[in-house]
């Protein structure tokens, strides 16, 4: 009996051809076909399950080219079974299933996958029985029948925009329950990523050359594609000292350690900003109380604002409306053997601040704050209020400024309207969500995961080899 016209037509493959699996960002490595073989294999390493026991996933590395191991494709899917597998040399493993799509000159069908370290093997991929289509004939005398690939792709900036989305494992270093980490969680696991929220206090590190590790509750943590800092002012030195661990082990900090430490310490961030020409008020620092006149001079007439280096929401921040209020609050803060800056009063601001949310270099969300009735200061949790706003390109540009100076990916930036334009009062790098959502009525948490999910996405990576001059 001949073909009917829209019989497909047959595809014949020779016993090793060219394969891609777009689900998982490989588009080109070379498969051995082996009918004898129930099951395809990958080769895979650094396996890896995360994810909730009702769901679980897998994580894993792939060598996509033999010989050059110093080239990486970290990849995730959902697991679909776990089979014992016999290979052919007699072996039995019990190894992890995953589906995947294959695509073959052209034509994509989906194909079961279990994940094996195939290291010793001269083919990375090996093609069973069950991923072979019904019209698909085999050619054991010849190879690649069908169209070529090259592993020129992976040198190539079409395979960084071509790669596919994939689970993620995430840490949140918080100690509190509240209303943001919870949303970077509900937003995580609604992504399909899993969200584990670690108390940065009980973790610890294991510091060394080869093997640097971050345990917790006496265990090693696992790897982690990507980790969002929640440190409190009060845990500053030993969240950063954590967070550095992390970075010394290679995984993706949204916020690094130094960031953190220089935006916390306000006399140090007020002159990296001032270095980078960012706007702010007249800034003052003394340490001898002979110096307290001249000190208010550089800044300016009263009123004056006289603000601890410690202070957090607004506290320890006051107002001196006449030279004799602040020379007392200088004195009363030197008895106490207190940090301070002393900062010119913008009375053009009203009382009004504006708090710009940065994310992965762009201004996502802006809202206007207003104190309390009496209070200078516009902090929520002393009682302000907020609404959003439009703010100017000139404030636009400020904040993103004020933000790359600190080599923040995520920050809310505090800024006054002033007659000489936008003045940054402090870069806060772990910004609360629940004002700024509620006043725009955008998912800033979504914001992030996008800048995440871009910065994370599975292109292959180039380990340098020790001694290459390349």
């Amino acid at each position: 009996m001949t073909d009917t016209p829209d019989s497909p037509q047959p595809l014949q493959f020779g016993w090793e051809e060219w394969v891609s699996l777009p689900d998982l960002g490989v588009p080109a490595i070379k498969a051995k076909v082996d009918t004898g073989a129930r099951t395809s294999a990958l080769h895979a390493f650094d396996i890896e399950t995360f994810g909730p026991a009702s769901r679980p996933k897998v994580r894993f590395t792939v060598h996509p080219i033999p010989g050059r191991d110093d080239l990486i494709i970290p990849c995730s899917a959902p697991i679909i079974d776990r089979r014992d597998v016999t290979s052919s040399n007699g072996e039995r493993e019990l190894r992890y299933v995953i589906a995947s799509k294959l695509s073959v000159g052209g034509d994509t069908w989906p194909i079961e996958i279990t994940l094996t370290n195939r290291s010793s093997m001269t083919s990375r991929m090996l093609l069973g029985r069950q991923a072979l289509k019904d019209h698909i004939s085999i050619v054991a005398t010849d190879r690649f029948l069908q169209p070529e690939l090259s592993y020129d792709v992976y040198h190539t900036a079409r395979v960084r925009t071509a790669q596919p989305k994939r689970a993620l494992r995430i840490a949140v270093l918080s100690r509190e329950d509240n209303y943001s980490t919870r949303r970077i969680v509900e937003e995580g696991e609604a992504r399909g990523h899993t969200v584990e929220v670690i108390d940065t206090t009980r973790c610890y590190m294991a510091i060394n050359a080869l093997a640097p590790e971050v345990h917790y509750d006496g265990k090693r943590l696992p790897r982690y594609d990507a980790v969002i800092p929640r440190i409190g002012a009060s845990i500053t030195a030993y969240g950063a000292a954590v967070i550095r661990q992390f970075e010394t082990i290679g995984t993706f900090c949204v916020n690094p350690s130094a960031g953190i430490i220089s935006s916390r310490d306000k006399l140090y961030a007020h002159q990296l900003m001032a270095r980078a020409q960012v706007g702010m008020p007249n800034t003052a620092f003394a340490a001898s109380p002979k110096d307290t006149g001249n000190l208010m001079g550089l800044v300016g007439t009263a009123p004056l604002i006289v603000k601890l280096l410690e202070s957090t929401q607004g506290k320890g921040v006051v107002l001196a409306e006449t030279k004799k209020a602040a020379e007392s609050v200088i004195d009363a803060f030197r008895g106490l053997k207190a940090n301070f800056l002393v900062q010119d009063f913008v009375k053009e601001a009203a009382g009004e601040d504006i708090r710009c949310l940065v994310v992965g270099g762009k201004v996502v969300a802006s809202m206007k704050r207003t104190g309390a009735e009496g209070d200078f200061r516009s902090n929520l949790h002393r009682g302000g209020t907020a609404k959003t706003i439009r703010i100017t390109k000139a404030e636009r540009d400020t904040a993103i400024r004020a933000a790359r100076v600190f080599d923040l990916n995520m920050a809310g930036v505090d800024l006054l309207r002033s007659d000489t334009g936008p003045k940054v009062l402090e870069v806060n790098s772990s910004p609360g969500f629940e004002g700024i959502e509620g006043a725009s009525g955008k998912n800033i948490t979504g914001a992030l995961y996008d800048m995440i999910e871009t910065r994370v996405r599975p292109v292959p990576v180039r380990r340098r080899k020790s001694g290459s001059n390349d």
